[in-house]
């Protein structure tokens, strides 16, 4: 399993806003090197003017992030995810399928929204 953080829209407007949780779990990860995944489908949901959210902007600019997008076998495997679950939220199915093949825990605001997808996935809730 690997080690790093995989991010959800909520950990991101968070992170806009100056949570000091979410500043304190990417401190962690810069200190030791581990990789944070950003999921573009979150991405797109937080981002609103990357000029004035500096936080975020610097975020995307690290080496140690990876952006990933909804390319063709996500967007399968988020499809699965939404039928199995009953679910519909396109950018959550995909944080979770992020966060699979990471090996990652979640940093998110809607710990049950990411439950219903996965019961299994580690979760920090924010």
């Amino acid at each position: 399993m690997n080690r790093g953080l995989t991010l959800d829209a909520g950990a991101l407007i968070a992170l806009d806003r100056n949570d000091r949780r979410v500043l304190a779990l990417l401190q962690h990860c810069a200190e030791t090197a581990e990789r944070i995944t950003i999921p573009t489908t979150a991405l797109a949901q937080a981002a609103r003017s990357l000029s004035r959210q500096a936080r975020l902007s610097r975020l995307l600019r690290q080496a140690t992030s990876d952006v990933r997008s909804l390319d063709r076998p996500d967007a399968v495997a988020a499809g699965r995810l939404l039928a199995l679950s009953g679910t519909a939220d396109i950018a959550d199915a995909h944080v979770v399928v992020c966060a699979r093949r990471a090996g990652q825990a979640v940093v998110t605001t809607d710990p049950d929204d990411l439950r219903r997808l996965d019961p299994t996935l580690r979760l920090l809730a924010l």
